[in-house]
């Protein structure tokens, strides 16, 4: 029960983060240009530094068994998110502003920012190394698939824009700090890294709560009976954590598969907001999937916890 507390104390600071971004933008502290700038901020600089920061873990042999079944588990929910989303994007009466915006939020969690914190919490500091394992394809994907499902239509957008990114080659060359025994950030840059990287958390929030500030109250509360938010959370926070159970059958160390179904039960990721934003789509539609996805995982992680632990005992 101590986990669980300090897990809903963390995500209440969060949601206390994005209030802060709201207030900002209402009262014209972050004036109509702050969000872009933000945004801008975010993907290229701080984001890529808190990548290259979290890969850079001491790696051993002893690893190598909990690696295979990390990247396993995450290429296999992440292909069967893909094909959940693409369904369900089809099959769903959308604008093509909220069409890109519905598939990236069924796709993509929040495992890089909520992710961390909630593992640390409840795993300590070698639920971060494994996290990290977990997160390489996540990261890969939604640096390229993610932006290319709001850019494909976009003849303006360069296709090696997709592959040749700050967050594609900061995880490429995180990859080789993080395979490669002897290399190291030294401790100055590695330092510096962190300090920059670890602005994304509360900027994301800061933005998120400035986006939906931009929403009008009537717009807001008419949009929170749309049936697609709704369809975004549950196939997102519980719906995709759960085709991970069939692991349990295959005796994957508990740790490991905790890990696996917490983070791919993360709430939609702020990224997608960002994309939205960056990229012309529905913000108004991303921010409020973010924030609804948010705000029920404080009843769903404990929840997937809970089931993992129930039926590996």
């Amino acid at each position: 029960m101590g986990s669980i507390s300090l897990l809903l104390q963390e995500l209440l600071m969060l949601y206390g983060i994005a209030i802060l971004g709201f207030i900002a933008r209402r009262r014209g502290i972050l004036n109509e240009n702050a969000n872009n700038v933000l945004t801008q901020l975010i993907l290229y600089i701080t984001l890529p530094a808190l990548i290259l920061f979290s890969l850079d873990v001491s790696f051993s042999f002893s690893l190598v068994k909990e690696f295979f079944w990390l990247v396993l588990m995450s290429i296999y929910v992440l292909v069967l998110s893909i094909l959940l989303a693409n369904w369900m994007r089809r099959n769903a009466k959308l604008s093509t502003k909220q069409a890109s915006v519905y598939e990236g939020m069924i796709i993509f969690g929040n495992q890089g920012f909520i992710g961390y914190a909630v593992i640390y919490i409840l795993f300590g500091d070698q639920g971060i190394i494994y996290l990290t394992i977990f997160n390489i394809c996540y990261l890969l994907l939604i640096w390229s698939y993610g932006m290319y499902l709001f850019c494909k239509s976009n003849d303006a957008i360069k296709r090696k824009d997709l592959f040749l990114n700050p967050g594609i080659i900061s995880t490429i060359v995180g990859l080789v700090i993080f395979i490669l025994p002897p290399i190291s950030w030294p401790n100055m840059i590695s330092d510096g890294l962190e300090m920059v990287g670890k602005m994304t958390v509360p900027l994301s929030m800061i933005i998120i709560g400035s986006l939906i500030a931009n929403i009008k109250s009537v717009s807001l509360f008419s949009m929170l009976k749309n049936r697609a938010l709704w369809k975004i959370a549950i196939a997102k926070l519980i719906m995709i954590p759960l085709l991970l159970i069939p692991f349990i059958v295959i005796s994957v160390p508990t740790p490991l598969l905790l890990i696996a179904v917490i983070v791919s039960g993360m709430p939609s990721a702020p990224t997608i907001s960002l994309y939205a934003q960056k990229y012309g789509a529905d913000t108004s539609f991303a921010s409020l999937a973010v924030l609804l996805t948010t705000l029920l995982c404080i009843v769903t992680i404990p929840f997937l916890y809970w089931v993992v632990e129930f039926l590996t005992h």
